[in-house]
């Protein structure tokens, strides 16, 4: 597959965001390979998740982008940082729908390895893992944001600094911050009203 330079992606990004629907089908094969990449990550890490191919979370996480109408798209991070937020939440509905079926049990399970460890602890809940994002984004967006990019979206520093607009200073120290909390939240000793230990 042919490399794009990310000026290129931006080009069709904007072209996309002004209505050009033909942009959408010109980038896909751009991009196709990094999203691959994160979707094969996801469904490395994710157990019990034997149904869903890379393809197929792919094909899923397209539909949702290509149903997006004026998104104001940046640059390739961005882009990215979305289609990583799509399939975690594909992911994250999937393990729910699995968890209920199995009437609490068998929720998919993810490793934190792709990107600096948040735990040593293998095979952590994905949907714990959810929640316990969506809790530190009820009260530090900021930091909530450097880990989905990050893990998530395996975007490197550099990256998660250009979408949230700071410095990358910043983002290490979020990132440090923010999985020593985190760890906290997961293992069980950490406070949901804990706000004042992420300043």
């Amino acid at each position: 597959m042919e490399k794009s330079s990310p000026s290129e992606i931006s080009a069709l990004l904007h072209a996309w965001r002004g209505g050009d629907r033909a942009a959408l089908d010109r980038l896909v094969p751009l991009v196709y390979g990094e999203l691959r990449r994160l979707a094969h990550r996801y469904l490395a890490q994710e157990r019990g998740c034997q149904s869903l191919q890379s393809t197929a979370l792919i094909h899923e996480a397209y539909i949702r982008l290509a149903d997006l109408n004026r998104i104001e798209w940046r640059d390739r991070a961005h882009f990215f940082a979305i289609a990583a937020r799509f399939m975690r939440r594909i992911l994250v509905d999937r393990a729910r729908a699995r968890a209920y079926l199995k009437r609490g049990g068998g929720a998919g399970k993810v490793r934190l390895d792709g990107a600096p460890a948040v735990t040593s602890k293998s095979g952590l809940d994905i949907i714990r893992i959810h929640d316990a994002l969506n809790a530190l984004a009820d009260f530090d967006m900021r930091k909530a944001g450097v880990v989905e990019l990050r893990f998530f979206g395996g975007l490197s520093e550099q990256e998660t600094a250009e979408v949230l607009g700071v410095s990358r200073e910043t983002v290490k120290r979020d990132w440090r911050i923010a999985k020593l909390w985190l760890l906290g939240e997961l293992s069980g000793g950490g406070s949901r009203h804990g706000a004042g230990t992420l300043a």
